[in-house]
């Protein structure tokens, strides 16, 4: 009886199993194993017997070319995220969670670079044509010179891409595609990389701009095998709360440009409208001083961002305090916390910790450090800081703080938005270009004492 070749891989870290099982023991992720049939016989799967192949043409190091062209949508937030535009002949993956607003990016994008005066193409495999053409309608682009269909069989899309050979296309979602020569359900692991890699390299070949739309898992990550994150060339991340108005597009791998790079929008009742100076928008709501609130000077990208940090300290009446945080990340605030308790002599046992970061941002640079624990202190000892002060600097282990890169970017920022004050690390380049007073602090203890008065 010949041996069923029939494997299991795991949708999260790629790893082939001989079974399925509940959890995988490569990575631990559970319900993640899902049945792969195996690619059918045919001259790639073959030994190559020792024929020989072309010479490929070589090139050194010094050899200099020409940078790619880029075409700008008009709509400066994505143009920034993209590194100045899109580039033909790229892969494009844009994922985020459902109902953020991924669709809606994608149309205004869509018509915005069909008005550029790309050729522009959008074929939806979640829905009718007739509920993109109602977006259209609600977004006032229905006029817009966008082609449009609805489809899900990737050899008739790569047919209708041949024959119209447009300059971008946009697949919405690459979840939805099928190839009919693979044996698997439509959002398996092979039929979803199956698809990514033809769209991928049709796209290559006839130099068109592919942009493909990925559903996230609970965890926040793209959906499917991690390969497709390594075959396109930029990997964006739309994100945002429900229960705020703005949304981030984040790049998270980009080819053709700067990594981390955002771009800030506003969901209003005409669509996605951009957002061209997000650190106003973000302080917008503060009012006067309050113990708790402090302001931190970061970077995204290349681009200085001011956010509010809100910290909430209350006694708790369980055994084992509560710990929330929303934007930032729990582990760091673990480590802030346990600095604070064993090198400055300030315990939070028995306190409930809530830590938040208006606005619906995700901050995920250490400079951020000094803030959070600024308004920890400034909650548990209830005392505001000052309304026109920025805080910033990375919190070591020891107590220590350390300088953190584009000082003077981050003052030039604050001074731009009323800010005269500033906290920040010794030892970091001078920022006398800019009317921000700076007090510069050694540690932790150090803040704590002059500050606020505690310890």
């Amino acid at each position: 009886m010949a041996k069923s070749t029939t494997s299991f891989t795991c949708s999260a870290c790629g790893a082939v199993h001989n079974k399925w099982s509940g959890r995988c023991d490569a990575c631990g992720a559970w319900n993640s194993i899902t049945e792969e049939a195996p690619l059918s016989a045919g001259p790639a799967s073959k030994s190559l017997g020792g024929k020989r192949g072309r010479a490929i043409q070589l090139a050194d190091l010094a050899t200099e070319e020409a940078p790619p062209p880029r075409t700008q949508s008009g709509m400066a937030e994505l143009d920034r995220v993209l590194g100045g535009g899109l580039v033909p002949a790229s892969a494009i993956l844009v994922g985020g969670d459902p109902g953020i607003g991924k669709s809606t990016l994608l149309l205004q994008a869509a018509a915005s670079f069909a008005k550029a005066g790309l050729k522009a193409v959008y074929i939806s495999g979640e829905e009718a044509s007739a509920q993109v053409r109602m977006r259209a309608q609600r977004l006032g682009l229905e006029k817009a010179p966008v082609q449009l269909a609805a489809e899900t069989n990737l050899r008739d899309i790569l047919t209708t891409l041949e024959t119209v050979r447009p300059d971008v296309a946009i697949i919405d979602s690459i979840q939805t595609m099928w190839a009919d020569n693979v044996e698997s359900a439509p959002g398996s692991v092979s039929q979803v990389r199956a698809a990514a890699h033809e769209l991928t390299a049709f796209a290559k070949r006839r130099g068109m701009a592919v942009v493909l739309v990925g559903h996230v898992t609970k965890e926040g990550q793209i959906a499917g095998p991690r390969v497709i994150e390594h075959m396109v060339d930029t990997v964006l991340y739309f994100e945002g709360e429900r229960g705020h108005q703005f949304r981030i597009l984040r790049a998270v791998k980009n080819r053709f440009g700067p990594a981390d790079e955002i771009g800030v929008f506003e969901m209003t009742g005409g669509g996605l409208a951009e957002v061209t100076n997000p650190s106003a928008l973000f302080l917008s709501e503060r009012d006067q001083p309050a113990p708790g609130s402090v302001v931190f000077a970061g970077i995204e990208g290349t681009r200085p961002v001011l956010v509010e940090f809100q910290a909430l300290v209350s006694p708790s009446p369980l055994g084992q305090p509560r710990r929330t945080v929303v934007g930032w990340d729990s582990g760091r605030l673990a480590m802030v916390l346990a600095v604070l308790e064993a090198r400055c002599g300030i315990p939070f046992t028995g306190l409930d910790v809530y830590l938040n970061v208006a606005g619906g941002l995700k901050i995920s640079e250490p400079a951020a450090d000094l803030a959070v624990a600024s308004a920890l202190l400034s909650a548990r000892e209830d005392i505001a800081l000052p309304a026109d002060t920025v805080v910033f600097g990375e919190i070591s282990l020891s107590g220590a703080l350390r300088p953190v890169g584009q000082t003077e970017t981050r003052l030039k920022e604050a001074e731009k938005l009323g800010f005269s004050q500033a906290i920040a690390p010794s030892g970091g380049k001078s920022a006398a270009t800019t009317g921000v007073s700076v007090r510069q602090m050694p540690d932790l203890a150090t803040v704590v004492g002059e500050i606020f008065g505690a310890g």
